[in-house]
C-alpha cells in the first residue's frame, strides 16, 4: 500500500490545500472529465476542501451515462430475441430505457449474462453455436482495446454468431462541445487519467491552444486531484492555457502505442450521439467496414426507434456542468439508485449516485 498511502496523506493534502487558497485571487469553474474522479471528489469531500471562489462541476466521464438511450433501447430489442445471448459488463444490467432495462428483461426470461472482458463473450459464442451472442461494447478510449481484441479475435477463429453493439465515445470532441455549448460556464480541466494512458495527450494540446483553457491530466487519488485543481488555478490566475500531466507516473504524451493500434485495427472514427448532450461530431468509434458482419445493429436490423426520456431529468445539464445533481427537484426522492429515473443515478461512475452513495441527498432534503 506505500505507493497508494502517499497519495491519501492527509498532510500533503492539507498543504496543497493552503497553496491553492494563497494562489486563488478570482472565482474559477473547474470540470473534471472523468467519472472515478467525481467519486473520488465527493467521497474524500475536495470540493469542500476549496476555497468559496472555486467550484467543481462534473463533466459526461461516466460511458454507461452517456449512452445514448436509442442504444440502450436497441440492446433491448436485441435482447428479446429468441436465440441471442445477451451479454454486457453489469453496469449496464440497471440503465433505463425508455420502457424497461436489461435486468428486467433477464427476470421475464431474456438470456442477459454478465460477463468480466469482451473475451468471455467469444467463449460463450464458442460454446454456443447454435445460438447469437451480442456484446455490448461501450466506453471511452480506455475499453475500446480490449472490445477490438474480442471481434478481431473472433474474426480471426471463424465465430460467426458472435457480433458487438457498439457505442463507444471519445473524450477530446466532448470537451470541445462543452466548451461550445451555449452559457457554458467551465474555464479549466481536469483531463481523465485512464484514457491519457491509452491515448496520451497530443490530442489535448490544440483544444487547449484553441480554447485558451487549461487541461491539467490528473491521476484519482485525493493527492492527486488536489495536485490537479492547484495546477490549473495557476495556469488560470497567470493568464496561461496548456496541458500539464500531473499524472505522469502512469501518462506520457503518446500513451501506449500498441492499444492504439488494436482500437484502430477494428474501428473507425464516426459521429455520436451522448445521452443528455445530443450529437457530438466525430465523437464515437464504429466497427471498420470490413468488420461488418460483426456488427450487432446491421445483423439484427435495429434502425430508429422511438426513444422517451424522463421529463424530470436533468441528466443532460449535470453532464455538460450545467448543473449539479441536487439542483434536480427528483435527486433522492423519486430518483435513487434503487428507481433511477436517469443513467447518471444508476451507474458507479455516476456524478447522481455518488452524490446519493456519500450521503448527499440528506443535505438536499434538509431544511
Amino acid at each position: 500500500m506505500k505507493y497508494l498511502d502517499e497519495y491519501r496523506d492527509g498532510r500533503v493534502a492539507a498543504k496543497i490545500v493552503a497553496e491553492i487558497r494563497r494562489v486563488t485571487t478570482r472565482p474559477w469553474t473547474l470540470m473534471e472529465v472523468c467519472g472515478g474522479q467525481t467519486h473520488s471528489i465527493v467521497k474524500h469531500g475536495i470540493d469542500r476542501l476549496l476555497p468559496a471562489e472555486l467550484e467543481l462541476v462534473h463533466g459526461p466521464g461516466c460511458p454507461v451515462c452517456v449512452t445514448p438511450l436509442e442504444q440502450i433501447d436497441k440492446a433491448h430489442a436485441i435482447a428479446r430475441t429468441p436465440g441471442v445471448i445477451f451479454t454486457s459488463f453489469g453496469d449496464m444490467l440497471r440503465v433505463p430505457g425508455s420502457q424497461t432495462d436489461l435486468l428486467r428483461l433477464k427476470s421475464a426470461g431474456a438470456d442477459v449474462r454478465i460477463v468480466y472482458a469482451p473475451l468471455d463473450a467469444v467463449r460463450i459464442a464458442q460454446d454456443n453455436p447454435g445460438r447469437e451472442v451480442v456484446f455490448f461494447a461501450i466506453g471511452f478510449e480506455t475499453t475500446a482495446p480490449a472490445n477490438a481484441l474480442a471481434v478481431t479475435r473472433a474474426r480471426a477463429l471463424g465465430v460467426d454468431n458472435f457480433s458487438m453493439l457498439v457505442s463507444h465515445v471519445l473524450v477530446p470532441p466532448a470537451i470541445t462541445a462543452i466548451l461550445q455549448t451555449p452559457g457554458n460556464r467551465v474555464q479549466g480541466f481536469l483531463g481523465p487519467g485512464h484514457v491519457c494512458t491509452v491515448m496520451g495527450y497530443r490530442e489535448y494540446e490544440a483544444i487547449a491552444r484553441h480554447y485558451r483553457v487549461p487541461i491539467v491530466v490528473t491521476g484519482f487519488e485525493p493527492v492527486d486531484l488536489l495536485d490537479g485543481v492547484l495546477r490549473t488555478v495557476r495556469q488560470l490566475e497567470a493568464g496561461e492555457a496548456s496541458i500539464d500531466n500531473q499524472y505522469s507516473r502512469v501518462v506520457d504524451r503518446d500513451g501506449n502505442a500498441g492499444a492504439q493500434r488494436l482500437i484502430w485495427s477494428a474501428f473507425e472514427v464516426c459521429d455520436r450521439k451522448w445521452r443528455g448532450v445530443g450529437t457530438i461530431p466525430k465523437s464515437g468509434l464504429r466497427l471498420r467496414y470490413e468488420l461488418h458482419d460483426y456488427d450487432a445493429e446491421r445483423r439484427f436490423e435495429v434502425g430508429a426507434l422511438e426513444t422517451r426520456e424522463p421529463a424530470e431529468c436533468i441528466s443532460g445539464q449535470i453532464l455538460r456542468g450545467l448543473k449539479k445533481p441536487h439542483d434536480c427537484p427528483a435527486f433522492g426522492t423519486r430518483c435513487t439508485p434503487a428507481s433511477p429515473l436517469g443513467a447518471t443515478m444508476v451507474s458507479a461512475e455516476g456524478a447522481c449516485a455518488a452524490y446519493y452513495a456519500y450521503g448527499r441527498h440528506r443535505e438536499a432534503a434538509a431544511p
